[in-house]
């Protein structure tokens, strides 16, 4: 769970290390935070943007089972590890 959580905010934060990235290129200061005021609330939403458009691409190109998930069991008095089948 915590990776899944990890993922979401490194690409929340993609717009933000990009815009960081061309505020130095540009010979400008990333830590003023008059540079940041204007651009912010757009950055956000790009960055919500963007985690949007990553479960829509997890959620299409993910891995499908189709065969049944059999639930661990006990079988025979020995444990049976559960899976797909």
């Amino acid at each position: 769970m915590i990776r899944i959580l990890v993922e979401t905010l490194i690409v929340f934060l993609i717009p933000f290390a990009l815009f960081a990235g061309w505020l130095m290129l540009s010979k400008k200061s990333a830590f003023d935070p008059e540079h940041w005021s204007k651009p912010f609330l757009i950055l956000v939403i790009s960055g919500l943007i963007l985690i949007a458009v990553s479960f829509v691409f997890s959620g299409v190109f993910a891995e499908r089972h189709l065969d049944t998930y059999v639930p661990a069991h006990m079988e025979n008095g020995k444990f049976v590890p559960g899976g797909f089948k």
